[in-house]
């Protein structure tokens, strides 16, 4: 396998990973490894270890990032740009599962167990990847006390989501599960202001609620002319908020 350095072009680093890489400065790399949650309370030699192991890649838009069915040699972390998490139904279509922002890790299911990806990842925008190998990951799994808190807290919360989404695709009125949808996935910023952050594209949408484009498209205009939402730069901003879960609720 190749060295962080040369998967990186020559051309301007995307992020300040992607600099730190290009320049050659080991201890700015390191910095920013600790911005990754998972490894922000690692011990200075478990970082050492880390940074010596870990690789980084990069990807187009529309790349699979992650094939289901490939083998879990890798846990993998998104350090810039957006992925979705995407599952093949038997006649061939993409049901879209979830989105990862910077800072998530993916694919510890086949590293934890040692089996094959059971979904595949997508890269929504360009992306830039680290990839820890799967030896190196477990050795944290089960001597870093910090990694081994925060993993248990993940799947936990991972389980629970699964359980949210499945409940919202049992839904048959489809504009219910958009409304549902939005409050899935809205988080509190600035205080009390409610937002969608890094907005899917409304095809993503669609793929994750199994619905078409069109009708994400048409239910989004009509609560934007009803005054419950607007879009902002990257985002959907949840103007009422409770006009918005009698909607989903209703």
């Amino acid at each position: 396998m190749t060295t962080p350095e040369a998967d990186l072009p020559a051309a301007p680093p995307l992020d300040p990973v992607a600099a730190a890489l290009e320049s050659g400065q080991p201890a700015n790399f390191q910095i920013h490894l600790r911005k990754i949650p998972l490894l922000a309370e690692l011990t200075d030699e478990e970082m050492l270890k880390v940074r010596a192991d870990i690789r980084i890649r990069q990807y187009a838009k529309r790349d699979v990032v992650l094939q289901k069915g490939a083998t879990g040699d890798s846990l993998l972390f998104l350090l810039q740009g957006q992925l979705q998490v995407v599952d093949i139904t038997e006649d061939g279509r993409a049901i879209g599962l979830r989105m990862l922002v910077p800072g998530d890790f993916f694919g510890e299911i086949a590293v934890i167990n040692g089996t094959m990806r059971s979904a595949s990842v997508v890269a929504t925008t360009p992306v830039l990847v680290a990839l820890l190998p799967r030896a190196t990951a477990l050795h944290l799994f089960s001597h870093s006390p910090s990694v081994a808190n925060q993993m248990l807290r993940f799947l936990a919360a991972k389980v629970q989501r699964d359980s949210e989404f499945r409940a919202l695709l049992s839904i048959h009125n489809t504009a219910k599960r958009i409304y549902g949808f939005l409050e899935l996935v809205k988080e509190k910023k600035d205080g009390e202001e409610e937002v969608v952050e890094n907005l899917p594209t409304h095809q993503d949408i669609a793929n994750m609620i199994n619905t078409s484009r069109e009708t994400v498209t048409r239910t989004l205009l009509a609560l934007t002319q009803q005054g419950i939402i607007k879009k902002g730069t990257h985002r959907l901003i949840i103007v009422d908020p409770e006009a918005l879960q009698k909607l989903a609720q209703s």
